[in-house]
């Protein structure tokens, strides 16, 4: 039996994804990769939708951090300031990323397991006027929290800031409202809640909030938004691709448009999720976080007292299953569990009951 993958990312694959990674080997230099290329960005502006002339699909090869670090680095002006908004490990490595790149830029920090303190944030940009940008994880895989969007945005239009969103692991599933939530630039992966394989990422971009950046130096070569938007408006690219990942990704979009797109895909995840969540319940095994706060992507739960991570994860893996552990102070309390992927409620029930068996 094939394992089946409850961690966040890479994902158990359909067959008709799988099957697109055979199809021929291209010339990144050559129309059909052209033709290739424009239907993914263009199916990708479908997911939510955005409009072509207003908004820019940005492929490139590389993780989800490949795109954050294209986004902050090539859309936060030489004489601009970040604020960055940090409750667990997605947060901080933005606030890494900048520090790498001399990107002017402060932090607003909580505990990992702590929402965004709304009054706090607000303070911060009444003290502090010169902030240009606020930088913002959606879903904080750290804890399975669903950063409140709604709140925050409000906030940061009444300042006129743009957010630059990490939704790498949101995008394709939770709801994100790029105009109300004055979102110019959302990082995001194939291989989450597209249920691709990991190899490409990319940043849905407002065009406009890429051309203001012209009069900034270029801080990166291969992470460089405005050489990739050149280039790919113009049927290019600026380096080789992966093509087989950008064949899945291509298959992926057209599954999820004929599966319902992405209403029905946060539909059917919080379905999943509710058979863990309630089965896991019933046996004593609690979430770390009230079901309206998390995400439909994945969820934590508490270790039981009497078992460490280590024993849990290898009685489920000898049964097929991979969950996910816990991060920095976290790592001997929870565990993780993601419903993505080609996953069946029959095996979510058989991973309940198994659960049950081992605890």
């Amino acid at each position: 039996m094939s394992q089946i993958l409850l961690n966040p990312g890479p994902v158990v694959l359909s067959e008709r994804v799988r099957n697109a990674m055979l199809r021929p080997d291209l010339c990144h230099r050559e129309i059909e990769f052209a033709e290739l290329q424009n239907t993914i960005r263009n199916d990708l502006l479908e997911v939510y939708p955005l409009t072509e002339d207003k908004w820019a699909a940005i492929l490139m090869t590389g993780s989800g951090t490949a795109a954050m670090e294209a986004m902050m680095t090539s859309l936060v002006p030489d004489h601009g300031k970040v604020l960055i908004i940090e409750n667990g490990v997605y947060g901080e490595r933005l606030t890494r990323i900048a520090e790498i790149h001399h990107i002017n830029h402060r932090t607003l920090h909580h505990e990992w397991d702590k929402a965004i303190d709304l009054k706090l944030l607000e303070d911060e940009l009444q003290t502090h006027e010169e902030f240009s940008h606020v930088a913002v994880v959606h879903h904080e895989t750290t804890t399975g929290r669903l950063n409140d969007l709604v709140g925050l945005a409000k906030i940061c239009k009444k300042y006129n800031l743009p957010i630059l969103l990490d939704g790498v692991s949101s995008f394709g599933a939770e709801d994100i409202e790029f105009e109300e939530w004055n979102i110019i630039a959302c990082a995001a992966t194939a291989n989450k809640c597209l249920h691709a394989v990991p190899g490409t990422s990319f940043v849905i971009c407002n065009r406009n909030a890429l051309e203001e950046m012209q009069a900034t130096p270029q801080r990166t070569l291969y992470l460089d938004l405005a050489s990739y938007l050149k280039n790919q408006d113009a049927n290019g690219t600026p380096f080789t691709p992966s093509v087989q990942t950008f064949y899945a990704l291509s298959e992926a979009l057209k599954e999820l448009q004929d599966q319902g797109g992405q209403k029905k895909r946060k539909q059917n995840y919080w379905s999943r999720l509710n058979i863990v969540r309630e089965g896991l319940e019933k046996q004593g095994i609690h979430a770390l976080i009230r079901v309206e706060d998390c995400s439909c992507v994945l969820n934590a739960f508490h270790l039981p007292a009497d078992i460490d991570y280590e024993t849990l994860h290898d009685a489920l893996r000898e049964n097929d299953f991979i969950i996910y552990a816990g991060q920095g102070a976290l790592t001997q309390s929870i565990f993780r569990i993601s419903c993505m992927g080609e996953i069946s409620d029959q095996e979510l029930e058989r991973f309940v009951t198994l659960m049950g068996n081992i605890v």
